[in-house]
Formats: C-alpha cells, structure tokens, sequence
C-alpha cells in the first residue's frame, strides 16, 4: 500500500477572539480511522522524543498547546521539519516514517493513531531502518 508523504493537515477554526475558538474534525476528514489517542506534557526542552518508525501506523500529532518541532526521515532519505504552534494543524506521519519530536516547556500534544498500540509495531533502532529499506 503507497501511503502519501509527511504533510501538515489544517483543521481551521470556528470563534473570535473575544469569546475564544473550537476546532473541529470528524472521521471522513482524516486519512484514517482512529483507533487509539495519546497525549505527552511536561516533556522537558532538553528532551527529543518519538526517535522511531512504525510498520503499520498512521499518526496525525498536534500541538495542542505550546510549540512542537518535528523532524521526519522517510526511507529514502527525504528529511522534513514542521513547526506546530497552533490547534488548528497537525502534521500526518505515515509508516516507515522515522520521526522525532522537540517541546517547548508548556507544549501538550495529542497523537490520533491509526492501529491500537502493539510494542512489534515499532522500528526503534534508526540503522536498522534504514538497513531495512536498502535491501
């Protein structure tokens, strides 16, 4: 199956400032069916989190508060970096994607996941992935 590359989704917003804002989504708007949702605070800055790849899943991670760089490589060597600082995008992480994160000190972000949680599902050490894919 041929998944599409990294790529920011845009959900908008609905309010003004003066009464605050909503952002919403439903499931025919995403690139999959969400099937397990996780969320990461209190992440120092000196910290870089994520550091793997996943077989099967599909991730769509979003800042919901504060600022949250990441950094993916596909298998082919193609690097990009997204700076999320708003609720209303998320970057999409298709699989074989190695990915990292960075937060700043009051970043909360929400991960929507396609597959359950599976600890076979992961690609944790980054040579073998890219030894995987030059095979």
């Amino acid at each position: 199956m041929s998944y599409p590359s990294p790529h920011l989704i845009e959900f908008g917003r609905i309010g003004e400032s003066a009464i605050g804002y909503i952002t919403v989504t439903e499931s025919n708007q995403l690139p999959f069916v969400v099937q397990r949702m996780f969320w990461t605070y209190y992440t120092p800055e000196s910290i870089t989190r994520g550091r793997h790849a996943h077989h099967k899943t599909e991730q769509i991670l979003i800042a919901v508060s504060g600022k949250i760089i990441v950094s993916t490589e596909s298998a082919n060597g193609e690097k990009q970096m997204f700076t999320l600082k708003s609720p209303e995008q998320g970057v999409y992480i298709p699989p074989n994607v190695w990915h990292t994160m960075e937060y700043s000190h009051n970043a909360v972000q929400l991960a929507l996941a396609s597959t359950p949680y599976n600890a076979f599902d992961y690609i944790r050490d980054k040579d073998e992935f890219f030894t995987r894919w030059k095979t």
